[in-house]
């Protein structure tokens, strides 16, 4: 990936659901337990993004420690991530009831999501001298400009104070 030069933003604008999900391998030696874990997220990751109208804007994955794997997401809003989350024909459903069924509560890998559900005009990205990355990889980018305090008031407003 090439370097953008310069302070860049993403091209986003509207409602975003940013949605952070991973796995923690609890115990390397039992592989068969882990690995399938592992394995599952990336045929979701392939069906998702062939279907753009499933509201998946993208992700990005990043290894946290040599235990722990972490994928954030982007998604238009609630409802689609909750679609996916629950279509019974979808990629998502199988993996989850396998999880429940071979991992349980044995201990073996944990796993983990949060989500954010975020107002439109209440998100700011910062990206300086990087190839795309995160949102902007996906809503492309847009030089940042304006003062270095724009986003401090931005953020400080639709965060519902008004403190500058």
């Amino acid at each position: 990936m090439s370097i953008i030069p310069g302070r860049m933003t993403d091209n986003h604008s509207g409602p975003l659901v940013v949605f952070v999900i991973g796995m923690r391998i609890n115990h390397f030696h039992k592989l068969g337990k882990w690995l399938p874990v592992f394995r599952a997220m990336g045929p979701m990751l392939a069906e998702l993004a062939a279907n753009p109208e499933s509201g998946f804007i993208g992700s990005e994955f990043a290894f946290c420690s040599f235990r722990q794997v972490l994928l954030l997401q982007y998604w238009r809003d609630f409802d689609a991530l909750e679609d996916y989350a629950r279509n019974r024909d979808a990629q998502h459903w199988p993996a989850w009831t396998a999880f429940n069924r071979n991992i349980g509560k044995d201990g073996t890998v944990g796993i983990y999501h949060e989500t954010y559900a975020v107002a439109g005009g209440a998100h700011e990205s910062v990206y300086a001298n990087m190839p795309p990355f995160g949102l902007g990889r996906f809503a492309g980018v847009v030089p940042a400009t304006g003062s270095r305090n724009a986003a401090r008031e931005r953020m400080r407003t639709s965060a519902g104070t008004s403190e500058a």
